[in-house]
């Protein structure tokens, strides 16, 4: 049974998916979880990673994981159940490039130890359990063939809890595989989601990485936001120190509440700023001051320093109010919902951000620059489980 990815799965979560089946992939990719057991890189893994590379074999053994008998590429399909546009893009071992290659350009900055956590899991496994995902430059012979590849039913189709649609194609075909990787070798590509598993694979010293290659504009991946929660500060506080670099302006929360709000902003093409909200109220910041903006590093490209997450973190976070942005001091909420709730629970103050443009993360991976960690989350995801690459093969 297929599960969200590592990083998106709550350890509430994480005891439900694995309480529903004896065999879904987060025994794998978050075990000892549910046993309250630390994690050797602070991102979730259990005590020990020995505990999924056992459970690795014993499936394998059991015939509960079928391998695959000659090499394949896959095309996978995600429809939105909001009627969005398809995502399609192909599954693939993906060779690591060398070190000062630009062939594939991270965006995001990350955790050595969550880096260090899931090296540890993918020297136990000897396994790429779930797909890193890459937004590759056009190319004008690749969509045909990607259409070519999706005749008849797909091998592998799940719909998941939040009605997307996983549909997946294998391809074997030497001549069409030979087309598609000669295609793909003709672009370069910005790590969309996976920078800790990336920096895991080179530090492991694998080969190649399993991956989702999916185009950049049309057809490939949407931007949404991703939002922090300073935990045990007060709105009255955190507005007290931001006054000194922001203009602050309190928002309307109607009826529909405060998510209602920040939709509603969000929906205005020319809103500026971000917004702050203790779970109830949402307070608008904006017109930073040239203290505020001296806090972002001048020496970087201007794709960096125009952007609200990089003023959220060196300006707002660090600067007004002494915070470092780490993961005890500044949690992540991938949603609205889940954003405003953490406020409300922790005591502190959800910090709501607008999503980067596709363009604007390319920009920055191009530019050599990195965004703090976790600035994008871009959908849909791909489901982890349903196809896994051993490092035997």
């Amino acid at each position: 049974m297929s599960s969200p990815a590592y990083d998106l799965v709550t350890p509430e979560g994480r005891d439900r998916l694995a309480a529903a089946d004896p065999h879904n992939v987060v025994r794998l990719i978050l075990p000892g979880v549910a046993s309250g057991a630390d994690g050797p890189g602070g991102d979730g893994l259990g005590r020990s990673v020995a505990e999924a590379a056992v459970t690795l074999r014993n499936w394998e053994q059991a015939g509960v994981l079928e391998r695959d008998a000659e090499p394949a590429l896959w095309v996978y399909a995600l429809s939105p159940a909001d009627g969005a546009p398809d995502t399609v893009g192909w599954l693939a071992a993906v060779e690591l490039p060398p070190a000062g290659s630009r062939a594939v350009l991270p965006h995001e900055d990350t955790f050595p130890g969550a880096v260090e956590g899931r090296r540890a899991l993918l020297e136990a496994t000897a396994t790429d359990l779930e797909p890193i995902v890459l937004a590759h430059d056009p190319h004008p012979g690749l969509p045909a063939l990607t259409v070519a590849a999706q005749e008849g039913p797909p091998t592998l189709e799940v719909t998941d809890a939040d009605g997307v649609r996983h549909a997946l194609w294998r391809v074997s075909d030497p001549a069409l595989t030979g087309l598609v990787t000669a295609a793909l070798a003709d672009t370069g590509a910005v790590i969309a989601d996976g920078h800790h598993r990336f920096a895991a694979a080179r530090a492991h010293g694998a080969q190649a990485i399993l991956a989702l290659v999916t185009p950049m504009g049309p057809g490939g991946l949407r931007v949404h936001p991703i939002h922090r929660v300073v935990p045990d500060l007060s709105l009255g506080e955190a507005l007290a120190a931001a006054s000194a670099g922001f203009r602050a302006t309190e928002l309307r929360v109607g009826a529909g509440g405060p998510a209602e709000a920040v939709e509603r902003w969000i929906s205005v093409p020319g809103e500026v700023g971000l917004l702050v909200s203790d779970g109830s109220r949402v307070v608008r910041l904006d017109s930073p001051s040239a203290d505020v903006l001296d806090a972002v590093p001048a020496e970087a490209p201007e794709a960096w320093r125009g952007l609200d997450v990089v003023l959220v973190h060196h300006g707002l976070v660090h600067r007004l109010w002494g915070r470092a942005d780490d993961d005890g001091a500044v949690l992540i909420a991938h949603g609205l919902d889940e954003a405003l709730a953490g406020a409300r629970s922790r005591h502190g103050v959800a910090v709501l951000l607008r999503a980067p443009s596709p363009a604007d993360v390319a920009a920055v991976a191009r530019a050599n620059a990195r965004m703090p960690r976790k600035s994008t989350l871009f959908v849909p995801k791909p489901r982890t489980g349903l196809v896994l690459r051993p490092h035997g093969d």
